[in-house]
């Protein structure tokens, strides 16, 4: 990934911290995206600490214009990775079944998970058609493919984000430009923590991963080995396509 520029979203932590590490340390430069600019800083310092290239990108995936404004101060993009999600900057809300929700619940989900993909696309774009050559990946869940129950409007969202990838790779393809989705399964993170760290033993948590064939959390080391072969050279006749990183939660054909 040498001299390539990679622009990580939610890569403060969880996944896209592995994610930022892991093309900082395959010579990349790194934008080191998160709503919070502390943890920005951080994850970009701790790149540099190990010898790679990283900057802070502190903005809000959901603002559109301050997507825009970033990137324009960020100079062009080779390879983006959509990787913020959950309920935004509001965190999640409590699992209910859809129609015990109303379109206010609907809002925090649709607004990352949906329209932060939409807009951190829509932004690169550009730069990479002028360039000839660009790799969008964008994470998922198997919650926007299998359907989750307590979480529609998630899983719709997921999906959707999976849907905008598929016709970007169509529209894409003869710019030498690749789009791809990563579906992940429960992943061990900062916000599934207390789950695994006090609760492992947990009726809820052995119920988790009773539904996998391997039987633990995945961890962003999972993913990251893929996400580089996708965003590299390697990855050039690979578009269009959801790959589960998943443990067997559910299988793709």
């Amino acid at each position: 990934m040498t001299s390539r520029r990679v622009l990580i979203t939610g890569a403060g932590q969880g996944v896209g911290r592995g994610l930022a590490l892991a093309f900082g340390r395959s010579g990349a430069e790194v934008l080191v995206n998160d709503l919070h600019r502390e943890r920005s800083d951080e994850v970009a310092d701790e790149i540099r600490s190990a010898g790679g290239s990283a900057v802070p990108a502190p903005f809000d995936v959901c603002d559109y214009g301050s997507v825009v404004s970033a990137l324009a101060d960020a100079g062009p993009v080779d390879v983006l990775v959509n990787n913020a999600g959950n309920a935004g900057a509001e965190g999640f809300g409590g699992r209910a079944k859809f129609a015990d929700t109303e379109p206010a619940d609907w809002e925090p989900f649709l607004r990352v998970n949906l329209y932060g993909v939409l807009h951190c696309t829509r932004a690169v774009l550009p730069s990479m058609i002028a360039n000839t050559w660009g790799r969008i990946l964008t994470i998922v869940s198997d919650a926007g493919r299998t359907g989750d129950p307590g979480g529609a409007v998630y899983g719709a969202a997921k999906a959707g984000a999976a849907g905008l990838t598929r016709s970007v790779a169509l529209e894409n393809g003869r710019h030498n430009i690749t789009a791809n989705n990563i579906s992940l399964g429960t992943m061990r993170t900062p916000m599934t923590e207390p789950l695994w760290a006090e609760h492992a033993d947990s009726p809820q948590a052995k119920e988790i991963l009773r539904n996998y064939a391997v039987r633990r959390p995945g961890v962003p080391e999972d993913v990251t080995e893929l996400a580089l072969l996708l965003a590299g050279d390697q990855g050039s006749w690979i578009t269009g396509q959801t790959i589960c990183v998943n443990g067997g939660y559910s299988f793709g054909l």
